[in-house]
């Protein structure tokens, strides 16, 4: 038997990952760069930008664990040979993710004015993140049925197919957002910071028709509901529930976040979003190596091969650290150029510019917490992932961004935080797979 999993197969699945990973940050920076840069209020237009960026974030963070929960299901029963028994599970599960999309359209359409007032946005960010936010969650249900049918995809083993969804949703929403943002003289009207959200609609509904592309025509799989329920549905839905709960306590991290920035005035909470942005693409950069953790994890415990499990995680775990550091010192070189492709306000340049090292400094930990969790979510561990991030939620990130934003650190406070936030998740995630996992 072999002792490892093939440094080429580890690739196969994590670098269209990282592809298509990068490709769902790039969108929002894509819109951030471009709103940022617009003649009219646009410190107030990326401010709104970014609250409502991170709230949709959130909003598809939670729901779309779904994906993870398919995933794990899939690679689990591909392991264990059976995979036929989960066939009638996939359009069933989508049918629930379009269900949640457009019940969360309808709910949260009508109460976007008081949302955004618990971000402490008022005034012109208020007026515009009800605008913006009215348009981009049209995309609600468009985006869950999409990010289910890739975790179908993940599940048995290939990420290739959504990489390619998303890399032409990448390119179709800037195409878009130029077009609608600026406008085209005599042609297209500029349509502000509500361009950026048609455009972002546009692009999903693309992705949306590749991935049932491939999933009609590449896969085994189809989207016929059958009148039995399939006896995995209840665990679907349990996995589900669970990872909800864990993506909740997560961003309840980030509104904090972003509630505190806002409250100390509008060049704070523009230079978080840029920030925050930032984050989140480094993140799915990073990312690639958590999905292929996650999909070759499910298949290993399938096989119940739990030695190669183990020597994964340390491969993972180099990849994912050697990417963090490449992308720690591009950005140190780059570090005066990057915050002004985002604003022209010197006063927002400056925040930024004190706080980007931090974000930084925390690539590495984040990396090895982010194969972790990938590899966690494949062994269907979904309580466990729950109970770790609402401890380092409410245990660490909390208290310490109470007490540093009273010593007046501000920004400084907030990324201190997310520090001792990722510190904590990725500790108790080794500690346990250690301790269930690993024969001493």
């Amino acid at each position: 038997m072999k002792e490892k999993v093939a440094f080429k197969e580890i690739n196969r699945l994590a670098i269209p990952a990282i592809i298509a990973g990068v490709a769902e940050p790039l969108i929002s920076l894509t819109d951030i760069g471009v709103i940022g840069n617009v003649d009219e209020n646009s410190v107030e237009a990326l401010a709104a930008a970014g609250i409502v960026g991170s709230f949709i974030s959130a909003i598809v963070w939670t729901l779309a664990q779904t994906k993870t929960s398919i995933s794990a299901l899939v690679s689990q029963h591909l392991g264990a040979g059976k995979l036929h028994e989960v066939k009638t599970l996939v359009p069933q599960a989508v049918a629930i993710n379009l269900l949640l999309g457009i019940v969360l359209y309808l709910f949260t359409f009508f109460f976007a004015e008081g949302i955004f007032k618990l971000y402490n946005a008022e005034d012109l960010i208020l007026a515009y993140s009800v605008s913006y936010y009215k348009i981009r969650a049209i995309g609600f249900p468009i985006t869950l049925v999409t990010f289910a049918i890739f975790g179908v995809f993940r599940g048995i083993q290939n990420t290739l197919w959504a990489m390619k969804a998303s890399l032409t949703g990448m390119i179709v929403n800037i195409l878009f957002d130029y077009l609608l943002v600026y406008g085209v003289e005599g042609l297209i009207p500029a349509m502000h910071l509500q361009g950026a959200a048609y455009a972002s609609i546009i692009a999903q509904l693309v992705m949306l028709c590749m991935a049932l592309y491939f999933l009609f025509k590449k896969t085994d799989f189809n989207l016929r509901l059958s009148n039995a329920i399939n006896n995995k549905l209840s665990e679907h839905l349990s996995l589900s529930v669970n990872l909800f709960l864990r993506t909740i306590a997560l961003n309840v991290a980030i509104y904090l976040a972003n509630a505190y920035a806002t409250d100390h005035g509008k060049n704070y909470i523009a230079a978080q979003s840029v920030l925050m942005n930032i984050w989140l693409f480094f993140s799915f950069f990073v990312d690639g190596y958590s999905n292929a953790g996650n999909a070759l994890a499910g298949k290993l415990l399938g096989a119940k091969d739990y030695r190669r499990m183990w020597f994964l995680s340390i491969d993972l775990c180099k990849f994912a650290v050697t990417i963090a550091l490449v992308l720690m010192v591009l950005c140190a070189f780059f570090y005066d150029q990057i915050g002004p492709v985002f604003s022209k306000d010197e006063a927002v340049l400056l925040l930024f510019a004190q706080t980007f090292w931090v974000v930084l400094a925390m690539q590495p930990i984040n990396a090895i917490t982010f194969v972790f969790d990938g590899i966690f979510k494949g062994m269907g561990e979904a309580k466990y992932l729950r109970n770790v991030v609402a401890v380092a939620t409410f245990v660490g990130f909390w208290p310490v961004l109470l007490l540093t934003d009273l010593l007046g650190w501000k920004l400084f406070a907030i990324w201190t935080a997310f520090v001792v936030w990722m510190l904590i998740r990725g500790g108790a995630l080794i500690y346990k797979f250690r301790a269930k996992y690993v024969k001493t």
